[in-house]
């Protein structure tokens, strides 16, 4: 009997599985210890906007929004770090030629990185919720599950389809993605309100910042679990959530014609991008 060959979404479903499987796997075999330093490092800043905002006699309830947005940097460094920049690793590694070449997608093994490093990811941010939540005694309001991971779902996309729209750019960079990374953290931090009610800023520098999805994502969130979210929200969720879907799929398509012009260089010209390009 001959082997069926599978559907374009079969292959594009196998390849994203096969990408995943290995990193989901790897944590179940890693070293335990990074598992604890994972969670401590990023809550020490965690605690010290805690002690600023209660030595300043802030709202209590600006600390769980430190706390919910100390969880969701872990997964923009997960973004930045195995996801924008893991083509130019890809390729400092050798193996970039070799996923050009697979009859499939580069979006798929991109997105089945995604979906692997994002176990790991979810273990993280999962960590920092219980323990600061714990150490600082927040008070969490939870409306609607369901609105609530409608909310975290469109906020992943949109922000998983930014970063494989940058993987294409870091790519062209070199070695300059390793300086873009470091550069795009800490603006990042303060424009998307990871320690603060975005609100705060001017409305124009905050409309500018929800270009970047976890402005928006976080936002609404924090709306969704606290009492005072509400009160202190840049704009309405509805509103919010909108503005996501319209951001994944601009990034989605984004990404699918950079990489997709990309894998034409490269079979084209016969060798991986350059600097120059």
């Amino acid at each position: 009997m001959h082997a069926v060959s599978p559907t374009r979404l079969g292959l594009f479903l196998q390849t994203v599985v096969a990408r995943a499987y290995p990193r989901i796997l790897a944590q179940h075999r890693r070293e335990r210890s990074w598992i604890f330093f994972e969670v401590l490092l990023p809550m020490l800043a965690v605690s010290a906007y805690v002690f600023v905002y209660r030595a300043i006699g802030a709202p209590e309830s600006y600390v769980g929004f430190v706390v919910v947005g100390g969880a969701m940097i872990a997964f923009w460094a997960n973004i930045l770090w195995q996801m924008s920049s893991q083509l130019f690793w890809e390729k400092e590694t050798g193996n970039l030629s070799l996923y050009v070449m697979a009859p499939t997608s580069l979006m798929a093994i991109l997105l089945g990185m995604a979906v692997g490093g994002m176990s790991a990811t979810l273990l993280r941010a999962a960590g920092i919720v219980l323990l600061g939540t714990l150490l600082f005694h927040v008070q969490f309001s939870l409306g609607s599950v369901w609105l609530l991971l409608l909310t975290f779902f469109l906020t992943m996309a949109a922000l998983y389809g930014m970063g494989m729209m940058f993987s294409s750019l870091f790519l062209l960079l070199n070695r300059e993605a390793w300086h873009l990374s470091n550069l795009a953290q800490e603006p990042v931090y303060l424009l998307s309100g990871f320690y603060f009610p975005v609100k705060s800023l001017d409305f124009w520098v905050a409309l500018g910042a929800s270009i970047i999805p976890l402005t928006l994502g976080l936002d609404a969130l924090r709306q969704l679990v606290f009492l005072e979210g509400a009160a202190i929200g840049f704009l309405s969720v509805p509103v919010e959530l909108a503005g996501l879907a319209v951001l994944g799929v601009l990034f989605l398509v984004g990404s699918r014609l950079m990489l997709a012009h990309m894998e034409k260089l490269a079979i084209r010209e016969g060798r991986l991008i350059e600097s120059r390009r």
